[in-house]
């Protein structure tokens, strides 16, 4: 018979400046109910350091040299990565009906698109707008780069293997299936027509210096990732998100988030399927239409 794991306890102090640590770190925040969850994940973190205490455990995320390392092994352990092909069918509608042929106008010229996937989780996001695109049929021969970031390295590793089980499919027309995938022992690989739109990387939305390397983009999607930040963490990542906005670019939240008291910095567009966040063009840039 299995012994039940040991449950190493978290004090009430320690848990409110871990979760304040966590915060400032990411922008994560766990309120006050979740503290059994994250005693229950961590313990064994704390013993694995050969910790008897979270307090000393603390410490050690605040001062040893591998600190960033074991930050980043708690946001693995801690986020929830669930999702799946062609979530919100309402909105890709937007995009790929609307925002793309706008797109086509605006970049005509130079025909470039860059979209940014910020929280993409094991992939699926990203290759959903890589097979809208080609399913489209509008960029033919542009240059089309998709991003997709995440904090967690675990899903990120799932993502470039891009090979998913049946329940990533859950909202998937079979057509999609037969034409992008090759199943594989009851896994589906993602073929290489798509894959080779997209590229990930590991990010974390509130660093500053990191999040530069990204570049200016005309679509961000960050869809159910906000809902997961405290207030002043939103807004600095919607302040980020402005910054790597083109003027005229697009910002895809998930139905559930709102710009509402944290930016005013975006025009709501009502489009026949969905709402869309959009960056207006300064006065006196120069605008292809």
């Amino acid at each position: 018979m299995l012994e039940k794991e040991e449950i190493i306890p978290l004090e009430e102090d320690v848990f409110r400046l871990l979760r304040e640590l966590i915060r400032d770190y990411c922008g994560i925040y766990f309120d006050d109910d979740m503290r059994y969850l994250i005693e229950k994940r961590l313990s064994r973190r704390v013993k694995y350091h050969h910790f008897n205490k979270f307090r000393d455990y603390f410490r050690y995320l605040l001062y040893d040299r591998n600190r960033d390392e074991e930050l980043a092994s708690i946001v693995d352990i801690l986020t929830v990565n669930e999702t799946y092909f062609f979530r919100e069918q309402n909105q890709l509608k937007a995009f790929s009906e609307e925002v793309l042929p706008e797109l086509k106008l605006a970049n005509r010229e130079g025909k470039r698109l860059r979209i940014w996937s910020a929280g993409c989780s094991t992939g699926e996001e990203p290759y959903t707008i890589a097979m809208l695109i080609l399913e489209k049929g509008l960029l033919y021969n542009w240059d089309i780069e998709i991003v997709g970031s995440d904090i967690n390295q675990r899903v990120l590793q799932a993502a470039r293997s891009g090979t998913y089980r049946k329940n990533s499919f859950r909202t998937t027309d079979q057509y999609f299936l037969r034409k992008y995938f090759r199943e594989e022992d009851s896994l589906f690989r993602i073929s290489d027509t798509v894959k080779q739109y997209v590229n990930f990387n590991h990010l974390n939305l509130l660093d500053p210096f990191k999040i530069k390397l990204i570049g200016a983009v005309d679509i961000i999607f960050c869809r159910n990732v906000l809902i997961y930040f405290d207030h002043a963490s939103r807004k600095k990542v919607v302040e980020m998100f402005n910054e790597r906005l083109v003027d005229g670019g697009y910002l895809l939240l998930g139905h559930a988030e709102s710009l509402i008291n944290l930016s005013t910095a975006f025009t709501l567009r009502h489009y026949k399927y969905d709402m869309v966040y959009q960056k207006p063009i300064r006065k006196g840039a120069r605008v292809d239409v």
